[in-house]
């Protein structure tokens, strides 16, 4: 607990502001499910046949999964995209059910003879409903309003991985790092303001309960005076950013935050413009349609990866058959330099060759390499690889019937993945492959949960737990140099940017990447510190 407090008094700050992040977008989301929720509540309860299919639709949104709730909303126009306005739009959906369902419950649970009363009276529909039926199902919608809050203070830790904020980017962070302290610097204040936000709720619904002659025509006054201030100081935060600013986005793995933090220092330092950082941003196809939505301006990819799993373009990893054998003093691939250049640099020329001009069709622009290729790395634990005496993947194919397999999320699917690597060299394993995080795999590997992952060539964690890289002696993987891909609008609006990013071109090799890594994973180093120290080595 110690060092979780350290944690937040090194950071207090930057906890300040997600942790303000956070509230914004619950207390929007929640408000707005109100203002929402409430009128929808009134118009079932007086109409029961429409109740039924109504409440019915909310439960089947609540049946999804949040996360792919944010990923069904990247690409709609004006509700989704990478950010706060999609993660609003998710909190919204999911605080309707209970709001509405209390609301119902709430009118419907109220005695005849008290409508009939006010009927007898002289009051018309308006009035029965303001001075009579709200203010009795008040506890009930409040006890709604409370559920709703709660829940979405949950789920926006998810919205982090869209870029929305808040404390999830702790949770992401420590995620990817592997590291208990940065996770508990998240998950403990979203769990104290979880339960604070229900503490007051529940207080008020008991106020409410015993007081129920409070007036709903000032409740409902105050309830849309407070939705407008809040929505009106949150405007700035929520519409995105300045002309002036730049937007740098990164997938949800230690190396990809750490180059981030590279990229965005550069441009800091060497343009003077201000930088907003979007990282942990979950996987490559998330960051790619960021990109192309404008959400974000330059994130770090691999030639690979873009010209697999964005263009799903097929490639032959022949390096006889690379079509790339022209040289170019801008393009340094890492591979290339290990073996000495020929075919593998003709085959990694060719590849960001191609890459570069499908990027350039969509408006964007691939930048030159960092100067390492970070390929797929087929692990296994050292020990095992000494015992068994193992060096490429065909000899691990004869072990990998009574091992079983880990792989991550994309690697299963993708192109380039697992299903080409079974093919290729004949795996198969004692059972289906786990699926779990990418930077876990690694720690699974090391515990024996499981005996063979595809991890990252220049991850930290090799070294750090004795694993041991099989030789893709049959070539199955392409060349995956890192390299920045940018909106070709931003980098003709700001010049001095590409200049930045081009000052990084080459300077970064697989020994650097795997030290970084390694700081991260292994030293719990802070990304943005060991971003800083890189740049002012160099």
């Amino acid at each position: 607990m110690m060092a979780v407090i350290r944690f937040w008094l090194a950071h207090r700050s930057e906890l300040a502001s997600a942790f303000g992040q956070h509230v914004l977008l619950v207390a929007v989301s929640t408000l707005v499910a109100v203002a929402l929720g409430v009128p929808l509540g009134v118009f079932a309860a007086r109409r029961p046949r429409l109740s039924a299919p109504l409440v019915g639709l909310a439960n089947v949104v609540q049946t999804v999964p949040s996360l792919a709730m944010f990923g069904f909303l990247l690409p709609v126009p004006l509700l989704g995209g990478v950010g706060a306005r999609a993660a609003i739009v998710v909190l919204i959906l999911y605080g309707l059910l209970p709001i509405v369902r209390t609301t119902i419950a709430g009118l419907t649970g109220i005695d005849r003879s008290i409508r009939e009363a006010g009927v007898a009276m002289g009051m018309a529909p308006g009035e029965l409903l303001w001075q009579v039926e709200l203010p009795l199902a008040l506890p009930s919608i409040v006890a709604g309003v409370r559920v709703a809050a709660v829940v979405g203070v949950g789920s926006a830790t998810i919205a982090a991985a869209i870029g929305a904020g808040g404390l999830g980017e702790y949770i992401y962070r420590g995620l990817s790092m592997v590291d208990s302290t940065v996770i508990l610097a998240g998950a403990i204040p979203a769990a104290l303001l979880a339960l604070a936000v229900d503490g007051g709720l529940l207080w008020v619904e008991r106020r409410l309960s015993a007081r129920r002659h409070s007036r709903s025509r000032r409740l409902a006054a105050g309830l849309a005076v407070a939705v407008i201030a809040i929505v009106v100081i949150s405007s700035s935060a929520l519409a995105g950013r300045s002309a002036r600013t730049i937007v740098v986005g990164s997938k949800n793995f230690t190396e990809q935050v750490i180059l981030g933090e590279l990229v965005a220092q550069t441009i800091e330092r060497k343009t003077g413009l201000a930088v907003q950082r979007r990282l942990n941003l979950g996987g490559t196809l998330i960051c790619d349609r960021a990109l192309l939505g404008g959400d974000i301006d330059v994130y770090v990819e691999y030639t690979g990866t873009s010209l697999t799993a964005v263009f799903h373009q097929p490639l032959s990893t022949d390096p006889k058959s690379a079509s790339g054998s022209r040289e170019d003093g801008e393009f340094s691939s890492a591979a290339a330099r290990a073996n000495g250049g020929g075919a593998t640099r003709a085959l990694g020329k060719d590849v960001y060759d191609r890459v570069r001009d499908l990027y350039a069709r969509t408006g964007r622009t691939l930048l030159p390499p960092l100067g390492f290729d970070n390929t797929f790395a087929i692990l296994v634990r050292g020990r095992d690889a000494r015992a068994l005496g193992l060096r490429t993947i065909d000899d691990a194919a004869r072990e990998t019937p009574r091992w079983r397999a880990g792989f991550g999320y994309e690697f299963l699917d993708r192109p380039d993945g697992y299903p080409g690597l079974a093919k290729t060299y004949g795996l198969r394993f004692l059972d289906s492959p786990h699926v779990m995080d990418l930077t876990l795999s690694y720690r699974a590997l090391a515990s024996g949960q499981v005996d063979l992952i595809a991890g990252d060539a220049t991850a930290g964690l090799i070294k750090g737990l004795d694993l041991f890289r099989l030789e893709d002696n049959r070539h199955y993987f392409p060349p995956y140099d890192a390299a920045p891909v940018a909106r070709a609008e931003t980098l003709l609006r700001y010049p001095r940017v590409r200049l930045a990013l081009d000052a990084l071109a080459g300077r970064i090799s697989a020994a650097d990447m795997q030290a970084m890594n390694y700081a991260a994973d292994a030293l719990h180093e802070d990304p943005a510190t060991i971003a800083k120290r890189f740049l002012a080595d160099k």
